[in-house]
C-alpha cells in the first residue's frame, strides 16, 4: 500500500510539473543557430520642397553584430497620412517586416507661455535628420523607405537601400 501510494504521489508531481511547463517557442530558436543577429544603425536626411514632396538622401550605414532590446513603442500597427514605414526586403522585394515612423518633419513643442502654462506647438520643418536603429532578418537584402499618402496607407517609395 505505502510503494502504492509513493508511486501515485510521485507521478502527479511530474504531472504537475510537465503540465505547467511554458509552451511558448522563442524567435531565436526558429533562427538559424550559426546566424549572428545584426543590429544596423541607418542615418538618412529627409527633407520637402516647396511642393510638399519628400526626399531622403543616404548618409551612412552601421551593421553590429548585437541584438535589439524590445521597444514595443516603435511597432505601431498604423501610421497616418505623412508617417514613414521602413520595410526590410528579401531578394525578390517581398516584404520581411515593416515599422511605422512618425513624421519627422512634423515636430511637437512644449514650452511656457506668458502666463506660465505649458503649451504646445506644431512646427513643420524643411529638413531633418532621420536615424534609424533596427534588427535585421537574416534574408533582408534591401531596407525600403517609403511615404504614407492617403488615408487608405498607401504608400510612395522614397528610398531602398541595399545591404551588403
Amino acid at each position: 500500500m505505502y510503494k502504492l501510494l509513493s508511486k501515485l504521489v510521485i507521478s502527479s508531481v511530474f504531472l504537475v510539473i510537465f503540465a505547467c511547463a511554458s509552451k511558448k517557442v522563442k524567435i531565436e530558436d526558429s533562427l538559424p543557430q550559426d546566424t549572428p543577429s545584426k543590429l544596423i544603425f541607418l542615418n538618412y536626411t529627409i527633407s520637402k520642397d516647396d511642393h510638399g514632396n519628400k526626399n531622403i538622401q543616404f548618409i551612412n550605414k552601421i551593421v553590429a553584430d548585437r541584438k535589439l532590446k524590445n521597444n514595443t513603442n516603435q511597432y505601431l500597427n498604423k501610421g497616418s497620412i505623412g508617417d514613414l514605414i521602413c520595410r526590410q526586403l528579401d531578394k525578390d522585394s517581398t516584404e520581411i517586416t515593416s515599422i511605422i515612423i512618425k513624421n519627422p518633419l512634423s515636430k511637437h513643442i512644449e514650452f511656457l507661455n506668458d502666463s506660465l502654462i505649458f503649451e504646445t506647438k506644431k512646427v513643420d520643418l524643411k529638413s531633418a535628420p532621420l536615424s534609424l536603429r533596427l534588427q535585421i532578418h537574416h534574408n533582408t537584402k534591401f531596407i525600403a523607405i517609403n511615404h504614407i499618402i492617403d488615408s487608405l496607407q498607401n504608400s510612395k517609395t522614397l528610398i531602398i537601400t541595399k545591404l551588403d
